[in-house]
């Protein structure tokens, strides 16, 4: 195996390229401009008018929009209520607000939903539904409030502290 002394140098080919030479060609200023214009569409689009509002618990985030001269209907993520909960109870959960505030049919529901658990998802749709029934109509705050669902739940899931191996368990002891 020869060293790196004896190997011999290789030569490098080397290409000489001719500059190109780029002619530039001045567009009239109604050119350059025309593909800027927006033109407006010629069919009017009936604009659709909600509430929306958001609602959180936990990891859950959920955002609420209710249009209120649409016909009765609740969904969530795209699926009826009563599937995406299939419980009673979180079914009850949702519809608390409504419930209290005697407003079972107000008009169409519809919610999306991500994060958390489906007990969270229940309760954070809870509080988005409570919000925007508030900010239809402000004189429901005071019987939302004093049943406590205008109030967000604070409760998270602690975060895990260095030396242990949750938040709170710590590693178990040996005495030998």
């Amino acid at each position: 195996m020869p060293t790196t002394a004896e190997k011999k140098p290789t030569a490098k080919k080397v290409t000489t390229r001719k500059p190109t030479v780029r002619k530039t060609v001045a567009k009239p200023v109604a050119e350059k401009v025309a593909h800027h214009v927006i033109s407006k569409p010629t069919t009017p689009h009936a604009k659709t008018t909600y509430i929306f509002a958001v609602g959180r618990r936990k990891e859950a985030v959920a955002r609420v929009r209710w249009h209120a001269n649409d016909a009765p209907a609740f969904t969530v993520n795209g699926r009826p209520m009563t599937q995406y909960f299939p419980t009673l109870e979180l079914q009850f959960a949702v519809m608390q607000p409504l419930v209290a505030t005697n407003n079972t049919t107000v008009g169409n529901m519809t919610a999306k939903v991500n994060g958390g658990g489906v007990a969270g998802q229940a309760e954070a749709v809870r509080l988005g539904i409570a919000r925007a029934l508030v900010k239809g109509d402000p004189d429901l705050r005071l019987v939302l409030k004093r049943a406590g669902f205008m109030r967000r739940d604070p409760r998270a899931k602690e975060r895990k502290k260095y030396g242990l191996k949750r938040a709170r368990r710590a590693p178990q002891w040996q005495k030998r």
